[in-house]
């Protein structure tokens, strides 16, 4: 199994590290990628993302290498990772929007840990039980089924 796992400035070091480390440590190929804030910056190969604590972590990828990886459909999961800068960047970027449409439509999964579950609503995913960290619920809880619970799985949609 692969997995593509999204990374951002301001992305909660632990969301990213312990979905990394424990999906490795499982036998997972995971790629991690870099999504830019700035849509000016998708050009660019920046790979280095600072995170809500001032740690720096090293994707495997910037987002604009993914055509580069081979076919998104490879990929057996996307994980979209919690905090709070992190997941407003990677879910408000329109490439990703366009990969978890996608990997939802091909029958594939798709992760969100905490506020990465607005990556839900900006790819207009259809109306479904999720849950998220309670900082973004209000955002989620009028277009969602939205659930208090820990982990919700609706299809092929799995929330953290």
């Amino acid at each position: 199994p692969s997995i593509l796992l999204f990374i951002a400035d301001g992305t909660e070091e632990m969301k990213f590290t312990i979905a990394y480390d424990t999906l490795v440590r499982a036998g997972v190929k995971c790629t991690s990628v870099f999504v830019p804030a700035s849509p000016a910056s998708i050009g660019t190969a920046q790979v280095t993302a600072t995170c809500s604590r001032g740690v720096k972590i090293v994707a495997d990828a910037a987002l604009s290498e993914l055509g580069s990886l081979g076919s998104i459909h490879a990929a057996d999961l996307l994980v979209v990772p919690g905090g709070a800068k992190g997941p407003e960047t990677i879910s408000q970027n329109a490439v990703v929007q366009g990969l978890v449409t996608k990997q939802i439509k091909a029958g594939k999964l798709v992760g969100m840990i905490c506020a990465g579950s607005l990556a839900a609503k900006t790819s207009t995913l259809p109306r479904q039980p999720l849950t998220s960290h309670p900082s973004v619920k209000n955002e989620l809880e009028k277009e969602y089924n939205y659930r208090d619970d820990a982990v919700v799985v609706s299809g092929h949609l799995v929330t953290r």
